[in-house]
């Protein structure tokens, strides 16, 4: 799984949120590894010594952190497109899944897992029925989201992919309960269906993803499935290797000015902050 690690120049500066967790503590020091300088934010603003920055930078943190400093650091967030799950067959993803508004979610008269496409906008989890849904006065009808079939996954594995490639991996569940391990004797099989899950991706007529993404999958009682995928630069790592994780989100969360065209689409609507 390994590969060559990807280049960057060594005056990049990787940008750290102030809440730093453990993956950031490890890209920090895989950073370091290549010369290059990790800088942990003392505040939730782009630090004054950055803006205008000689070299590029690329940001790791939630998505509020990149909201506070993206548009001010010139940084292009990529995130996969909020209906990307829906737009999978069903033999991939194992369960109907669709993308819809809170507002129709909340008529719903069964138990549904629903959950916002990127942002922690309120909890995901399975709902005993729409009523129980965040309510207007909370959140707009408009607020996307996805809904699915209640399905339980006995294993859970996060991978990142660089360019259609899994660069690293790791087991983040089992039986819906937090367990960090490595792929383990599941390695081959995870690898084995995340293949065709991304050749779906790269296909023509199938939902496509940015060039640097983290992709979950997991094992049912049925076989695998996709269960999401979300912004590598503010994804948890787990047990994957650091050096794999820091190839994945430095691509995915770098200077606008040297977006590939082809992730254009894919590119967070980022707020005008206001100092």
């Amino acid at each position: 799984m390994r590969t060559t690690p990807a280049a960057v120049t060594t005056d990049a500066v990787l940008l750290l949120a102030p809440r730093i967790n453990e993956t950031g503590l490890q890209l920090r020091t895989a950073a370091g590894r290549r010369g290059l300088r990790a800088y942990t934010a003392r505040s939730w603003q782009a630090p004054q010594e950055l803006l205008g920055s000689a070299g590029p930078v690329h940001v790791y943190g939630g998505p509020l952190f990149g909201d506070a400093v993206g548009r001010a650091l010139g940084l292009a967030l990529l995130e996969p497109p909020a209906d990307w799950l829906a737009e999978l067959p069903k033999e991939l993803t194992g369960r109907r899944v669709a993308s819809t508004t809170l507002a129709e979610a909340r008529r719903l008269r069964r138990p549904a897992f629903v959950k916002p496409p990127a942002d922690k906008a309120f909890a995901a989890r399975v709902y005993p029925d729409g009523t129980a849904l965040p309510g207007p006065e909370l959140l707009d009808d408009d607020t996307p989201v996805l809904v699915s079939e209640v399905v339980r996954f006995r294993r859970e594995y996060r991978l990142f992919v660089l360019d259609g490639s899994v660069r690293a991996a790791s087991r983040y569940a089992v039986d819906g309960e937090l367990s960090v391990a490595p792929l383990g004797a599941d390695g081959a099989d995870v690898l084995a269906f995340a293949a065709d899950v991304l050749a779906a991706s790269r296909a023509a007529s199938g939902p496509a993803l940015p060039s640097a993404v983290v992709v979950d999958l997991g094992a049912t009682d049925g076989g695998w499935a996709v269960v999401e995928a979300n912004a590598a630069w503010a994804s948890g790592g787990y047990a994957a290797d650091p050096d794999g994780v820091l190839d994945v989100v430095l691509r995915s969360a770098g200077p606008l000015a040297q977006l590939p065209p082809a992730d254009r689409s894919f590119l967070r609507d980022l707020p005008e902050v206001v100092r």
